[in-house]
């Protein structure tokens, strides 16, 4: 079992920046590669970047690519989400995942955060 807990969340205006962290506690040792995913009020889960925990391979979806970018730190077993030039349609509840690979795919995640709320007001 792998606990997660994100933070760094927050009330950002548009075009700000926003630093989001996960930490990972039990059996990290388990973890292939983690993931980000978000979720606005009504809507789906949908992936936003992964990265493999070996090599640090990044994926990102479209929408993200070029503004967000995710790292992670294996000592620390943390993940990381800096995300810059924020816009309105970013605003949503961001999660953690442990996942199977960094494609992005829903099921392929098995544990997950309880959330941190990004809000970017226009």
């Amino acid at each position: 079992q792998v606990q997660l807990v994100e933070s760094g969340g927050g009330l950002v205006q548009d075009g700000g920046s926003l630093r989001l962290s996960c930490a990972a506690s039990g059996r990290t040792s388990t973890i292939a590669s983690m993931g980000w995913f978000r979720q606005a009020p009504g809507k789906e889960r949908d992936f936003v970047a992964a990265i493999t925990w070996i090599g640090g391979f990044a994926h990102y979806a479209d929408s993200v690519r070029g503004r967000f970018t995710v790292s992670r730190d294996n000592a620390q077993s943390t993940l990381y989400l800096q995300m810059n030039s924020l816009k309105p349609e970013d605003t949503a509840l961001y999660y953690c995942a442990t996942c199977r690979d960094n494609s992005g795919r829903v099921g392929y995640c098995e544990w997950w955060g309880q959330g941190t709320q990004v809000t970017v007001s226009s």
